[in-house]
């Protein structure tokens, strides 16, 4: 299958997919449509449990389950209990690291928390519910489970899907266990079919082989009709995975990485990165979003800031976006520290014994490691109390502290820490 034209579609669902640049692949458009106008659709995105915490790669994963839910259809979050045991190996070179069901379980503990602040939960028909695949997956007996689903699915077939094309041409290795997981992936979707009615599964355009396999195991297990639906592959003006920065990944928990921090992810994203940014994560009006993408020169500094107010606030919420941004306001426009800014603690006997700056801008989340620090330095790009300092060897000791006793660290103009000793 591949993606269709269809005529401009009736559902305020799709209506919204489309203007906002959500759509890459569908299964069957016609028919998701016309499903959508009829009645309640509920649709499902599954996230495994790797970390302790999504990060803002997967946000147009969970904005696509706040948009079904906002044009009046439900809402299923499936945590992979089940499938994390085994690693998605879709875009991936190598295996995932194994974890132990202690470490899944943990990590699901971590994820939960972030799927209220963009959906409602509850029992009502357009409700979002949240389960997990280890429920079915853990009781499936071997033998059962290849004689019951293994007959469905060619060899011939799954060596043509990208998740398998690209270890292989590639020359990584593939393991059997991983080989499984679009399998597992499959059943989920007859499971949520046969126990909640899902007809709609989405996700990442990497998943689309998964995708199709599910809504054919639907078809052929249960004689329905489900769909499949996935976003574009998600990139940066630069080319880059969205989610990935130099000091590593933009957490949506807030103990991973501080609501400043989020909020500056969002302010410094690259000028044309700021009207699909706007579309694909945040509610503004269409036109609101036109007006802002159409500024020019320095104005659009002002759309990159309503970004960040209006990212910063769903994830975070109001008080925490007016916050951010009166840090940055004081940091960077009024030449102010603010109390608000960034704050990294170090040992006061360590710091009067001497850190070397490359240490210090990696214990502050400035580089990802003491070698980006050096040539960061090398390059103008790291600055101690507002001088530039060329040498990431540079020992600081406490006599570099400031007048107000902290370290001032700036990465470029756009990210500053303070170092407090304690």
């Amino acid at each position: 299958m591949s993606a269709t034209e269809t005529a401009a579609p009736r559902s305020q669902f799709l209506q919204t997919m489309h203007s906002r640049g959500y759509i890459h692949q569908c299964t069957d458009e016609a028919g998701l449509d016309e499903a959508c106008s009829k009645g309640i659709v509920t649709g499902y995105i599954g996230f495994d449990a790797t970390a302790s915490s999504l990060h803002v790669g997967s946000l147009i994963q969970i904005m696509m389950l706040r948009r079904l839910q906002q044009a009046g259809h439900r809402p299923l979050v499936v945590m992979g209990g089940g499938t994390t045991k085994v690693g998605d190996p879709s875009g991936k070179d190598e295996s995932r690291k194994m974890l132990t069901e202690a470490d899944i379980a943990a990590n699901i503990e971590g994820i939960k928390q972030v799927f209220a602040k963009f959906l409602t939960f509850g029992d009502g028909p357009t409700d979002a519910i949240m389960v997990d695949n280890d429920a079915w997956l853990s009781k499936l007996g071997y033998i059962e489970f290849l004689r019951e689903y293994g007959t469905h699915f060619t060899i011939n077939r799954m060596l043509t899907f990208d998740s398998v094309k690209l270890r292989l041409e590639r020359e990584q290795p593939l393991t059997f266990l991983e080989f499984n997981y679009m399998l597992m992936q499959a059943t989920d979707f007859l499971e949520l079919y046969k126990r909640h009615g899902c007809a709609l599964q989405m996700g990442g355009s990497d998943q689309w082989g998964n995708i199709v396999n599910g809504t054919e195991l639907v078809r052929r297990k249960a004689e329905g009709q489900a769909f499949g639906l996935t976003t574009p592959l998600l990139t940066t003006a630069s080319g880059a995975k969205m989610g990935k920065t130099a000091a590593g990944a933009v957490w949506l928990n807030a103990d991973l990485l501080s609501p400043y921090d989020y909020w500056q992810f969002w302010r410094n994203v690259d000028d044309a990165d700021v009207g699909k940014f706007l579309r694909l994560f945040t509610d503004l009006p269409l036109d609101e979003i036109a007006r802002l993408e159409a500024l020019e020169g320095a104005q659009i500094n002002d759309a990159k800031k309503v970004l960040a107010d209006e990212c910063t606030r769903m994830l975070h919420g109001a008080e925490a976006a007016q916050t951010a941004n009166a840090a940055a306001r004081a940091a960077f426009e009024e030449g102010r520290l603010s109390a608000d800014l960034p704050t990294v603690e170090v040992s006061r006997a360590e710091l009067e014994a001497g850190i070397t700056l490359a240490a210090l801008a990696v214990d502050a989340g400035l580089a990802s490691s003491r070698s980006d620090a050096r040539r960061l330095a090398q390059g103008g790009g790291l600055r101690v109390n507002d001088a530039a300092e060329a040498d990431g060897q540079r020992v600081l000791t406490a006599a570099d502290l400031n007048a107000d006793g902290v370290l001032k660290l700036a990465a470029g103009k756009k990210k500053i820490v303070l170092v407090r000793p304690v």
